[in-house]
């Protein structure tokens, strides 16, 4: 195959982070690669098996979204192949949807030379996917904080933060359909206000490098925890286990199946050990928080 006419790198993602339910996402520095080439038709390959299952044609996720953004912009866009090479894993909260969005966006803007805002990246990334979290963090990189309600997007986005991080994918299949239908569509006032509160102080304690006090407050979700934690097998004994470790603390990334576990750098291969140890249904990936969003190289 010839060269392609570029690529475009995206990131990983973690959302929620806790008690930052719908609203936060982190970049981190796993990564998905989209070679694209001309063509006269569209059409995607992967090069990883996981991924084998995904559509390769026009309802394929990253073409959509290509597709979506076009008409955006009131424009025609011309079929191409996309050649896919990705590091995160498929289905296991870490965003591989928003990253296709995040793809498609950016493919879109580079073809047709959109010169889209950051803003304009974000707010249509968000509105194909739905909710905030995880896309924004996919597009713009770094800890980012976002309001999304009724089609109006606010978002505020902070420098990774410095430390170690672990996600921990049990070999259970959990779908994201299954993990959002068991939120109750109501909550006590009392929890939301602690949860609403918890959530504060973690920004708070990110923003100032408090560490100890971000994992407590990763650990004080009132919004989804309680009811998706016991999709996980043995939740609190691991996190107790990675608390021992030396973690900070532990939570679902995302809406699951996978766990995220912050710590200092200098602590991640002792806590993946001791996981690997006395709980081998997770298989423990390093994940580096990344201040690098979606780009073209």
């Amino acid at each position: 195959m010839d060269q392609p006419k570029f690529t475009v790198v995206v990131p990983a993602t973690t959302a929620n982070l806790g008690p930052g339910y719908d609203c936060f996402g982190l970049a981190l520095d796993l990564t998905m690669e989209v070679r694209v080439y001309e063509s006269d038709r569209w059409h995607v390959e992967y090069r990883e098996k996981e991924y084998a299952s995904l559509t390769s044609g026009e309802s394929n996720l990253i073409v959509k979204t290509i597709l979506g953004t076009a008409k955006f912009a009131g424009r025609s866009i011309s079929p191409h192949v996309l050649v896919v090479s990705s590091n995160i894993p498929l289905g296991k909260g870490l965003g591989s949807s928003a990253s296709a969005i995040a793809a498609g966006v950016e493919i879109a803007n580079e073809i047709l030379q959109l010169d889209l805002s950051m803003q304009q990246k974000l707010e249509l990334g968000t509105t194909f996917e739905g909710h905030a979290d995880n896309v924004n963090a996919a597009i713009h990189g770094g800890f980012v904080l976002s309001y999304y309600k009724n089609g109006e997007l606010d978002y505020v986005a902070l420098d990774a933060p410095k430390v170690g991080a672990l996600i921990l994918v049990p070999d259970v299949q959990l779908a994201t359909s299954e993990s959002r239908s068991v939120i109750p569509e109501v909550i006590n006032h009392a929890e939301a206000t602690a949860g609403s509160a918890a959530g504060h102080l973690f920004v708070a304690a990110i923003a100032n490098e408090q560490w100890s006090l971000a994992g407590k407050m990763l650990e004080r979700d009132t919004f989804h925890e309680p009811f998706r934690k016991k999709m996980f097998p043995h939740f609190d004994e691991v996190r107790a286990l990675v608390k021992s470790s030396g973690a900070y603390g532990m939570t679902i990334s995302g809406a699951g199946p996978s766990l995220f576990v912050l710590m200092p750098e200098d602590r991640v291969a002792e806590v993946a050990q001791a996981v690997r140890k006395h709980y081998p249904v997770y298989e423990p990936i390093e994940a580096h928080p990344s201040n690098k969003g979606t780009y073209v190289q």
